[in-house]
């Protein structure tokens, strides 16, 4: 690799990244946090003496997903920018070289947890028992701005399901309660967000794991969340938690000190300091929150609009291959959608009205940045209130559909179980309501038509209704979604397909 970053060298993909400009006391656990949050990280290459490093991903969309997003958003460690392009290896070969030891066992420890492991080794941290479970709690200090519930939301969103938000102030600090869906999920938001601050030089985050194992919440206003309960009352705005507040951080006062770990993990992430308007250093979005000194208010960068809008804007479709019906299928992961309108006159964008304000951003968190039919799905917020239906008699070539009574909505029970298995797109995926008839082999040659690459398949062998599927890459995942979720499998069984939390 030359020695400095050319900005305007544009080398093919490749799943090995080159890193240029890292600071000279920055960590191997420190690099590989950089793409943790885009995929797994299966090797690293140090070449401190140049202030450099390779990061191999263990697929090619892994680090394009990572690039995409830190191109326009320059990373940073220890303060410092990093500068990412495309190796020209295709492949890292680190077996024969020497002092690769303490690469080897960070990435080990990385492997082991990813793997279901929730044992954190010495490589990751002192402390045993680091990932105890999915609920964080966090401290905010120096609250120069207010902290909103949607602003948390927007922030931790990024590592996985968000469950339920109670903010509370205690001992005059500001205060939240934060349940994953996945405890690696919570291990990872707490990895790199820990010590960070959500706008620049003020309102920094405290990040501490929980003694709760489960957050109940009674109501859905601006102070307490439960995403997965969207029939709660609003309440009188005062969240009711139990156990009690105390209970999930003991009696005494609460001082949580910044975790950096025996390899000093966190804080790994930031932004460029000097920007016009604060900046929230985030992993997965490029959450840019501008206040107004004015009026007090404040909207998120990337999740611009109307606050409380239900209506997104999905922009750089491939007009070749989207349908009003895609889209449906594909947003009804995380959300029941309404309405779709693909524009007539720019068929790459396309309007998507989401049943609310949070299924909207639910959508958003989990879908923009997600590469569909080999382009990048971008997906933000509309200036729309509401996708209008034509008029009577006038022509809109099948662009606009209304689906507010379709039976294929995933969401519209409440309390149903549903709620509890939204997951970022992966290329593995949940199937139900598969006949018992139906072969391996069936099930294999179904998906391969769909132009799919089929790495593995398992029936649940409890429940054969049920199975699981790896697909080649998470854009096939995507697409096999979109094109055979309601498939009719014969005997009366429509096939019902999500994203799965776990692998095969």
């Amino acid at each position: 690799e030359k020695k400095t970053f050319k900005g305007d060298r544009s080398p093919r993909p490749s799943r090995v990244l080159h890193l240029c400009r890292i600071p000279s006391d920055a960590t191997e656990a420190e690099v590989i946090s950089l793409g943790i949050p885009f995929g797994r990280v299966t090797n690293l290459l140090m070449l401190k003496g140049k202030s450099q490093a390779l990061l191999e991903m263990a697929s090619e969309e892994a680090a394009v997903t990572m690039m995409n997003y830190y191109t326009p958003t320059t990373p940073h460690l220890r303060s410092q920018p990093v500068y990412i392009q495309y190796s020209n290896h295709r492949e890292l070969k680190t077996d024969n070289l020497p002092n690769q030891s303490r690469s080897q066992a960070a990435l080990q420890a990385v492997n082991a947890m990813q793997a279901g492991n929730l044992t954190v080794t010495s490589a990751l941290g002192a402390d045993g028992g680091l990932c105890p479970g999915s609920v964080l709690r966090m401290i905010v200090e120096n609250l120069f701005y207010p902290v909103t519930l949607e602003v948390l939301f927007q922030i931790f969103s990024k590592f996985g399901s968000v469950l339920k938000i109670i903010t509370f102030t205690k001992n005059n600090q500001f205060q939240a309660l934060l349940q994953y869906a996945d405890p690696m999920n919570a291990y990872y938001a707490k990895m790199a967000l820990d010590g960070q601050s959500i706008y620049t030089g003020c309102c920094t985050l405290r990040i501490d794991f929980s003694r709760l194992a489960n957050l109940k919440v009674r109501y859905n206003n601006d102070k307490s969340r439960d995403f997965t309960r969207h029939d709660l009352p609003s309440g009188d705005g005062h969240p009711a938690v139990e156990p009690p507040i105390a209970a999930a951080f003991g009696s005494q006062n609460i001082i949580i000190p910044s975790y950096a770990g025996a390899a000093g993990i966190a804080p790994a992430m930031g932004f460029a300091q000097g920007l016009p308007v604060p900046a929230v250093p985030v992993a997965l979005g490029s959450l840019a929150v501008p206040t107004s000194a004015a009026s007090g208010q404040m909207t998120v960068t990337g999740v611009t609009g109307i606050p409380g809008n239900s209506v997104l804007l999905v922009s750089n479709l491939n007009p070749e291959v989207i349908t009003p019906h895609g889209l449906f299928i594909l947003f009804g992961v995380y959300g029941d959608v309404h309405r779709v309108k693909i524009m007539f006159k720019k068929k790459e964008n396309a309007l998507v009205q989401m049943a609310d304000a949070t299924q909207a951003l639910l959508a958003i968190s989990h879908l923009n940045g997600q590469r569909l039919y080999g382009r990048v799905l971008h997906a933000t917020f509309s200036k729309h209130r509401t996708v209008q239906l034509p008029r009577e008699g006038e022509e809109d070539h099948g662009l606009t559909k209304d689906y507010s009574h379709s039976p294929l909505h995933r969401f519209k029970k409440p309390g149903s179980k549903n709620f509890r298995n939204i997951f970022p797109p992966s290329d593995t995926l949940h199937l139900s309501n598969i006949p018992t008839s139906v072969t391996v082999d069936e099930m294999k040659k179904l998906f391969a038509n769909t132009g799919s690459t089929v790495k593995a398949f398992r029936f649940f062998q409890k429940d054969y209704k049920m199975a699981l599927i790896r697909l080649g890459s998470v854009e096939e995942a995507l697409q096999a979604l979109i094109e055979l979720h309601n498939h009719d499998l014969g005997e009366k069984h429509h096939l019902r397909i999500s994203f799965s939390k776990s692998t095969i």
